[in-house]
C-alpha cells in the first residue's frame, strides 16, 4: 500500500473499520482535506488506517486510542503518530513495554513493528485546530466500533485525552460516567481493560500536565494486566 510517497508495509484493517479515502461523510472535514490536497498533492490527505502488528488483528491484545490525525503527522504520512512529536513519547513508550520493535524514524516506511498492539484514532480524518465537533465525533464512531470488534484478543485499551476516552466507552456500549476519564485511570469495560491518560501531545508535555514518568506508568499498568514484563 502507498500513500503520501510511502510504502506501507504493515497490515491494513479490515475495510468495514476503515473510512474510504474520500469519506464524505463529515462535510467540514472532508473541506478541509480537500484544502490540504490542493496545499500539499503529495501527503497522505485522507482518513487515516490503524496501525497493526505484521501478524495482524488477531495478535492484539491492546488498543490505543487517539483523537485524531495531525495535520503534519499522520495526514502527512498515512499512519497514526508519525510525522510530529506525540510519536516520538507514544513509540519510545511502547518499545520500553515491548509493544513494539524496531526503530522509530518518523516514517511508515522505517523498521518500527508493532507487537501485539494496534494504534487507531476516535476520529479518522485531520480537524481544524485539532479540534473535531461533537457531531464529527459520533459520525466516526462507526469506524471505531468494527476496529474494535475485529480484535478477538483483545484485552487492554489505552485511551489517550478524554474525547478518545468517552468514544471509545461509547464504542464498547458504555456512557462516560461508568468510567470516568482520568490520568491513570482503569476500569473494566465491557471485558476490556481501559485505561485512560493525558493525550501524549508537545503541548501537555511542555507545560507539565503530562511527564514521560506519568506517561510510563500508564503503560505498566496496562503490561503488568496482560503478564508482560516491563
Amino acid at each position: 500500500m502507498i500513500t503520501g510517497g510511502f510504502l506501507l508495509v504493515h497490515p491494513t484493517e479490515p475495510d468495514q473499520a476503515a473510512p474510504p479515502h474520500d469519506c464524505p461523510i463529515c462535510s467540514r472535514l472532508a473541506a478541509f482535506r480537500q484544502e490540504w490536497r490542493e496545499r500539499e498533492p503529495g501527503w497522505h490527505n485522507g482518513p487515516v488506517r490503524s496501525f497493526l502488528p505484521p501478524e495482524g488483528p488477531d495478535s492484539v491484545r491492546l488498543l490505543v486510542v487517539g483523537l485524531a490525525p495531525g495535520v503534519r503527522g499522520a495526514n502527512r504520512t498515512g499512519r497514526p503518530f508519525t510525522g510530529d512529536y506525540a510519536g516520538d513519547l507514544l513509540y519510545a513508550t511502547l518499545k520500553r513495554f515491548g509493544f513494539a520493535s524496531g526503530e522509530f524514524e518518523a516514517r511508515p516506511d522505517d523498521s518500527l513493528r508493532l507487537v501485539g498492539a494496534a494504534i487507531t484514532n476516535a476520529v479518522r480524518c485531520v480537524p481544524p485546530e485539532n479540534k473535531p465537533n461533537g457531531q464529527e465525533i459520533n459520525d466516526c464512531r462507526r469506524f471505531l466500533v468494527p476496529t474494535i470488534e475485529s480484535f478477538p484478543r483483545l484485552s487492554a485499551i489505552v485511551t489517550l485525552g478524554r474525547i478518545a476516552h468517552d468514544s471509545t466507552l461509547r464504542a464498547l456500549g458504555a456512557k462516560p460516567k461508568d468510567a470516568p476519564f482520568s490520568h491513570g485511570g482503569a476500569h473494566e469495560v465491557s471485558d476490556r481493560f481501559v485505561v485512560s491518560s493525558y493525550h501524549c501531545s508537545r503541548y501537555n508535555t511542555n507545560t507539565g500536565r503530562l511527564t514521560e514518568a506519568m506517561f510510563a506508568d500508564v503503560f505498566e499498568t496496562v503490561a503488568k494486566h496482560l503478564g508482560q514484563d516491563s
